[in-house]
Parts: C-alpha cells; structure tokens; sequence
C-alpha cells in the first residue's frame, strides 16, 4: 500500500471580506501572493436557481431524532447551540445564506474536479470554480491538497472546502487519514468564521471506504467541534450510506452524550 504522510504545517487560504482577492498563507513562514479570479454572475445564475429551492437551514433544530415527512432530515442535538443532521439528498443544491455556510468537496489532489462528488459541484458551479481552483498553489507537482488536508475556495454558497479522502486499499493507515480529512475541514471552516457546514460521505464512493467505519470516524470527529459551529449536515448521495450514517449518529450522540452528562 501507499504511504501518506500527513504535514505538520498546513496551508490554508484566508479569506477577508468584502475584499474580492483572497491569499494563501503558510503557517510559521511568510505568507505568498495568489488571488482568486473573482466568480464570475454565470456562477450565481448556475448555482442560486437550484440551491434556492432547498433552504436547508430553515428546517428547525429543535427536535432531536425527529424526521420530517417533507425534507426527511433527521436532527441530533450535539450541544446546546448545534445540531447535527443528517439527509439524503444532492449537496451542489444545499444551502444556507450565502456568507456563514460551506460544502465540503470530496476532491482529489490535483483538485481540478473528478468523478462522484467532486464532479457534480465542478459541473454546477462552472469553469469559474476551477479558474479558483487553479490559483491554489501546488505543494508538490500536480497536488494542491495532499489527502487528509483541506484548502478552501469561494462559491455562492459561501465557499467550497475541498479536501481529500485516503483510498481505503491503498493509503496506509486510512482511519488516521479520514479522520484527518475531517478534522482539516472542520479547522478550516472554523478558521474562516462558517457556522453551516455541509459533508458528502468522503471517501465512500470510488474510494471505497466502507460506510459504517466511515460513518463512525465522521460522526466522531465532527462531536469534537459541537462547540463551534451552528449546525453541521451530511448530505449523502444514497440510501444505504444515509442509514449507516443515521445508525452511527444514534449510537456515538446519544451514547457519548449520555456519558458526557454523568
């Protein structure tokens, strides 16, 4: 199997708005030029039309383990101020206001776009996302973001987190990676001040993680960070990733909370 070593310096993008040029920096070192390409009105046309229709956000957090007959997602409640909740559904329509919400992008190194869901945001939101995409610097030849890291870009949508999963028969040691990949994201997300976060099941398509492992390393990870963020959703593509991801959540939430209030 391949080895992947995960860096002890990560390179994150920063973004500070209302000013349309973002930069890389590098942690402990000076920070280098780049900028994005500003996205472009055909960006919002694509994308805005369908994420409209599915105002995830608006569904209410209050009922735990409650699933709505209308939007069938089921909420658990991960601290007082978060809930985790959980859909079937297509990630590219998912969205919240705009300025405090982010997907999250099972990419792949080179992130230049791919197949499963990597692809499907590429192909809503336009050759824009890629022109951005492209601006992020290469730490090595062809690899913008070595797996288990995480890079982030702007979209309507807030922005897009682009992060990649470990292939679960090749990469050594591919729960570390995961885990990595999540925790990564969650950084930057809150680095960057997201309050909505949104998952595909990273690595559970042609990466072939299996889901309930998958699901288990997600769940868990994402509990660590309950206290900085307002609601964080799993937007996965089928049903029988959306039921591992469900029986998950009941067990590591209710049982991990019980224990947390003894």
């Amino acid at each position: 199997m391949r080895t992947r070593t995960i860096p002890l310096v990560r390179l994150i993008t920063h973004f500070h708005h209302p000013t349309p040029s973002p930069s890389f920096s590098l942690r402990r070192t000076p920070p280098p030029s780049a900028a994005f390409s500003a996205l472009s009105p055909h960006l919002s046309a694509v994308l805005l039309p369908h994420i409209a229709q599915t105002r995830v956000s608006a569904m209410s957090t209050t009922a735990d383990d409650t699933r709505s007959d209308d939007d069938h997602i089921v909420d658990f409640s991960l601290s007082p101020n978060c809930s985790l909740k959980i859909q079937k559904g297509d990630i590219t329509r998912w969205f919240v206001d705009g300025s405090s919400d982010a997907i999250v992008n099972a990419a792949n190194e080179r992130m230049l776009g791919g197949g499963g869901v990597d692809g499907a945001i590429h192909r809503a939101a336009g050759p824009k996302l890629r022109e951005a995409c492209y601006e992020v610097p290469e730490v090595s030849p062809g690899v913008r973001c070595p797996t288990g890291e995480a890079r982030i870009t702007p979209l309507p949508a807030s922005h897009v987190i682009h992060t990649v999963g470990p292939i679960y028969d090749e990469d050594e040691n591919p729960e570390a990676l995961l885990e990595s990949a999540y925790r990564n994201t969650l950084s930057v997300a809150k680095e960057n001040n997201i309050q909505y976060v949104a998952f595909p099941a990273i690595s559970c398509g042609v990466y072939g993680y299996p889901f309930d492992e998958a699901a288990s390393i997600a769940i868990s990870t994402v509990k660590e960070f309950a206290n900085d963020f307002k609601e964080v959703h799993f937007v996965l593509f089928s049903d029988d990733i959306n039921d591992a991801w469900l029986e998950k959540a009941k067990q590591i939430v209710r049982t991990e909370g019980l224990a947390d209030s003894t």
